[in-house]
């Protein structure tokens, strides 16, 4: 069995496995360790879990995530509805600025803009409207203005790495240019690969990272 028919059968296990995705109409596709899933699904969030899943399978390079959201009669929302919904969301989210998150809604898909100062307020906006009936996508828009201002980010991000248990630090190189973080190396899996750019974000003063980052 080639590698790729053998990486091919444990994602759709590892689909299968997982009770959060409805993956009854997803196919798989692997050349090179690079994992395309196709098909349909009747909610955004199996296709964001279906990536996810994806992700964790051991020695996954990439993904190409062409999976449709068609929504089920149940699950269909008009515009208007989805918006008051998102914004009451938006509002019970505590760890978000009240009336920063702007939202846009445009047949179905969520687009949302505005700033925080933090990456884990961005990721949190998106979360809080994720998983909503009637969306098929969302775009996050939304910039990070950090009010403080930290020197040190290179040495905060590589104190993060090391603390980390899932990453191997030692195989990971740290670059600053202003706000923006610069991780490049050689890691085992996706997983760890995520788990290295979370921590950058975690950073005081990191407005963006770029992940460089590659998979052995």
């Amino acid at each position: 069995m080639s590698i790729d028919i053998e990486l091919q059968k444990k994602i759709v296990e590892e689909l299968t496995w997982d009770p959060s995705i409805d993956a009854t109409h997803i196919t798989v596709a692997v050349k090179d360790s690079i994992a395309t899933l196709s098909g349909y699904v009747p909610r955004f969030a199996d296709k964001e879990n279906a990536e996810q899943a994806t992700k964790r399978v051991a020695n996954v390079k990439a993904v190409v995530d062409e999976v449709e959201v068609k929504l089920a009669g149940s699950f269909k929302r008009t515009d208007l509805e989805i918006a008051e919904m998102a914004l009451k969301a938006l509002q019970a989210n505590s760890t978000l600025p009240k009336d920063k998150v702007k939202v846009t809604v445009a047949d179905g898909w969520v687009t949302l803009d505005g700033e925080v100062e933090w990456h884990y307020q961005q990721d949190s906006a998106a979360s809080s409207v994720r998983y909503l009936s009637g969306v098929k996508g969302v775009t996050n828009k939304m910039t990070i203005k950090p009010t403080v201002h930290i020197s040190d980010i290179k040495s905060k991000i590589r104190d993060a790495l090391v603390r980390n248990a899932q990453i191997d630090a030692n195989n990971i190189n740290v670059g600053v240019n202003g706000g923006m973080a610069v991780l490049d190396g050689k890691v085992k899996s996706w997983a760890e690969k995520e788990q290295a750019g979370y921590a950058a974000w975690s950073a005081p003063g990191v407005t963006s990272v770029q992940n460089n980052i590659s998979i052995r």
